[in-house]
């Protein structure tokens, strides 16, 4: 028995960078109960996948290809990028919170 690529002869796609850093960037926050510590590694792979998904997103647009996984690597890397720079204003906000003493 041959394994085949497909019936086009497609290889199948593997993910992509943006989804990787969005997918971490949002899983760190439903995983780890420690927020003050998350949103330190949370913003820099946030804003990477952003980077990344806009970066795939038009590589996409000019070769004609299906724009989906740029889209979803994209809003994902957004929401964990927007909960890590919303939990640092939260942070910087309030000087009655232990991690400021």
């Amino acid at each position: 028995m041959t394994i085949t690529d497909g019936p086009a002869g497609d290889r199948p796609r593997r993910t992509s960078p943006a989804v990787a850093f969005g997918g971490a960037s949002v899983a760190l926050w439903f995983c780890c109960p420690f927020w003050m510590l998350v949103w330190i590694l949370v913003l820099p792979l946030g804003l990477t996948g952003i980077v990344r998904g806009v970066i795939e997103y038009r590589a996409a647009s000019r070769q004609g290809t299906s724009r989906a996984q740029p889209r979803t690597g994209l809003a994902l890397s957004t929401v964990g990028t927007v909960a890590a720079v919303a939990y640092m204003i939260f942070v910087f906000t309030h000087p009655d919170l232990p991690l400021q003493d």
